[in-house]
């Protein structure tokens, strides 16, 4: 998720037309979804200026910004939809899945849920953890809900959702003992908390499992948050990949949906706002 940015930034990037910005922001006035987008595969743009940029364009807030960048966000009118709670390395293979890391994630989480409160951030990411030795399926989830659990009532006090990432470890993330929904459901519905929720990366679920709409239909309850990314190579959403995007965006809203839909992919265009404007149409729904 943290991965280098590709060819992004490889190219002088070009303006985007002030009439490709004001009709997004039109069409994206009267959609149904709160659409956002991840910061990390943009980190050669500045960030104040991609803020001012996206805003203009008609997106309603950032994804995946720590803690001493919520600021910059706000000062140029975009929300943060979702936060990390630190930074550090190895953020994704620690996990709550080995009860030997809950004393770090949750002293991270009891710092900056308070914040993320104070800065109306509504979502802060988590990491099921890579796979341990020595701890099975069912140890793994059992530690998943009691690690979780523990952080849910002070999230419900803050009211602040921490979402919990499924990723693939076919192609991205070897090890990654998140792999599939129904692991991460039965966590969910073991800690069963409003303040608890999953992140679901569509890129990562259509590679290990598939059946995406149905998937989602089945278990929104549990869903707090949406990344998107095309299939294969995460990059624009468009028709050069395998997912029907617009459809999925539908159906989401259909199920009447309140969180963000952030656009997590790598742009292959020399100016990547045009593939952000792109993904913003898509999923106007």
């Amino acid at each position: 998720m943290i991965a280098a940015a590709g060819g992004v930034g490889a190219g002088p990037v070009r303006a985007t037309s002030a009439a490709a910005m004001q009709s997004a922001a039109s069409s994206t006035a009267s959609g149904r979804l709160k659409q956002s987008f991840c910061r990390w595969p943009y980190s050669k743009i500045s960030l104040p200026d991609l803020c001012r940029r996206t805003k203009q364009m008609g997106f309603a807030a950032i994804d995946l910004l720590f803690p001493d960048e919520w600021s910059v966000a706000a000062d140029a009118g975009l929300k943060v939809s979702m936060g990390y709670a630190s930074r550090r390395d190895k953020f994704i293979a620690t996990g709550f899945n080995d009860p030997a890391n809950h004393a770090l994630l949750l002293g991270e989480l009891e710092a900056a849920l308070p914040l993320a409160a104070n800065a109306r951030v509504p979502n802060l990411i988590a990491m099921f953890g890579n796979r341990v030795s020595g701890i099975d399926e069912p140890a793994a989830i059992a530690n998943c809900v009691a690690g979780l659990a523990r952080i849910a009532p002070l999230a419900e006090k803050h009211g602040v959702t921490v979402c919990v990432e499924l990723l693939n470890s076919k192609v991205d993330h070897p090890g990654y003992q998140g792999d599939h929904t129904a692991f991460g459901v039965t966590v969910m519905r073991g800690v069963n908390s409003p303040r608890v929720k999953l992140l679901y990366d569509i890129y990562h679920m259509q590679i290990m499992e598939g059946d995406v709409i149905r998937t989602i239909r089945d278990n929104i309850a549990w869903i707090g948050h949406f990344h998107t990314g095309g299939v294969p190579g995460r990059h624009e959403i468009n028709d050069s990949q395998e997912l029907n995007y617009h459809a999925i965006a539908a159906a989401i809203a259909d199920l009447e949906f309140k969180g963000y839909v952030a656009h997590e992919f790598v742009p292959t265009r020399s100016d990547p706002f045009l593939s952000l404007e792109e993904a913003l149409r898509i999923c106007t729904v």
